[in-house]
């Protein structure tokens, strides 16, 4: 079995949410994916590269997984998880489909 650790943990620990809880609501809600599919369970497994866009205040974030990390550690800790990718284009509205 390839390595992994759950969606909503691995956020707890990148520092996105203050707790584990809120990670598995948004998780719960659909508002996470993963690699452009979405992460409808908390069991989801995230792995080193992939791609997770997820809401955080009005805007989504777009990040690409570096590690999986041990723990909840400082920011520093944490940073070294992720790198932030450019955000998804916002979506227009008048454009054809």
């Amino acid at each position: 079995m390839a390595e992994g650790l759950r969606i909503d943990k691995w956020l707890w620990f990148a520092r996105f949410f203050k707790t584990r809880s809120l990670a598995a609501a948004q998780v719960a809600a659909g508002e996470v994916t993963v690699n452009e599919a979405v992460a409808a369970r908390t069991s989801f497994l995230v792995r080193p590269g992939d791609v997770v866009v997820f809401p955080a205040g009005k805007r989504r974030r777009r990040v690409t997984v570096l590690a999986l990390g041990e723990r909840r550690g400082p920011a520093p800790e944490a940073q070294a998880l992720y790198r932030e990718e450019e955000p998804p284009p916002p979506e227009d509205p008048f454009a054809p489909c």
